[in-house]
């Protein structure tokens, strides 16, 4: 028989095999680059996906911080809908690297240009409006629970062995003086679209290497050996402002982040990527994976997403069950703020 390098490789390594014929979640999808246990303490944050992740976990009895818990006796729907206890403080959905690093410098003292955004009387901070979904009463009010948020913030990032982080986004909205960047673009939740304020900017991938780089340094004076574990949303741009079809707009972001993971990855010991982006997207799904809007994947995915990644490390016995059971809950559907985009559909507006 004629040798070839691949003689010996693992049916993993083969289409045939791997995918095709195989299920859609092989267990061998995923080697974990250093372990995560039940007293791992982890540091949750991304975009709306990264719900599912914590959710999860906190279902299997891993040290999810949380320091910003709600107020005993809050109606959980509630909680869930004033940004409680969805990661590990209440800055609600962080879609880019440069929205993550921008908070850990804020933390050291930076200061983000148009902090608080107004609409009809009330207020929001520009940097989490999906939180406070009525907004407050004043700038001074959102300016004080701005500073205890960082508080909060700087205090989880302090125990964190593991920040779990998922990469939504590529396209955001930057003010052109300072390079503030904001979840979401002004007017969507609050505040005034000033085309001479603000532009868009869709992140390349030397771009958030550059940017990790940044968040890793203001991260350093804080937790020096926290250790990373990244994941890219599988959830597709609800809108584009690119100029392109939101469908190849969708592909290149996706792509980009994908590549910028792998980049990092490849680059440090302490920098994991679990790929969650992959298994929703596989050929191998007999039907598929997202619901009727074809953004939202389906419960019943999450779940065994989840379940994956609890197998991998160890921790798939009936606390593991408990969380892709918990993933998989209607109720759990994730908070996404990018969603209000399709109110400007055209169709919409008629």
């Amino acid at each position: 028989m004629t040798r070839s390098p691949y003689s010996s490789l693992p049916q993993r390594a083969f289409w045939r095999g791997g995918v095709a014929g195989a299920s859609p979640f092989p267990p061998d999808i995923y080697k974990p680059k250093f372990p995560v246990t039940r007293d791992t303490r982890v540091f949750t944050a991304g975009s709306c996906f990264a719900q599912h992740v914590g959710a999860a976990m906190k279902a299997a009895s891993i040290k999810v911080i949380d320091m910003e818990p709600a107020a005993p006796g809050l109606p959980p729907e509630t909680a869930k809908r004033f940004g409680y206890g969805i990661y590990s403080a209440r800055f609600g959905n962080i879609y880019t690297v440069k929205q993550f690093g921008q908070l850990v410098e804020e933390i050291h003292g930076a200061k983000p240009a148009l902090p608080v955004w107004e609409r009809n009387g009330r207020f929001w901070d520009a940097q989490r409006p999906g939180v406070e979904p009525e907004g407050l009463a004043s700038p001074e009010l959102v300016t004080e629970m701005r500073e205890q948020h960082l508080s909060a913030v700087a205090g989880a990032l302090r125990q964190a062995d593991v920040i779990v982080f998922t990469l939504g986004l590529t396209e955001a909205w930057e003010y052109k003086t300072s390079g503030t960047v904001y979840p979401t673009a002004p007017g969507t939740i609050a505040g005034d679209y000033d085309p001479e304020a603000f532009r868009f900017i869709n992140y390349g991938i030397i771009d958030i290497i550059e940017d990790f780089t940044a968040l890793q340094d203001a991260l350093a004076p804080l937790n020096p050996h926290a250790k990373w574990l990244l994941t890219v949303s599988p959830v597709p741009l609800a809108a584009t402002a690119s100029g392109q079809h939101v469908l190849p707009a969708t592909i290149r972001s996706k792509s980009v982040l994908r590549a910028a993971c792998d980049m990092l990855a490849e680059g440090s010991d302490d920098i994991d990527y679990f790929p969650s982006y992959e298994l929703v997207t596989s050929p191998a799904h007999g039907q598929s994976p997202f619901a009727e809007d074809l953004r939202s994947v389906r419960p019943e995915i999450v779940g065994r997403i989840m379940q994956t990644f609890l197998s991998a490390h160890g921790l798939a016995d009936a606390a593991g069950e408990d969380a892709q059971t918990d993933a998989a809950d209607p109720q759990n559907d994730a908070v996404c703020e990018d969603i209000l985009l399709d109110a400007f559909r055209p169709e919409s507006r008629e």
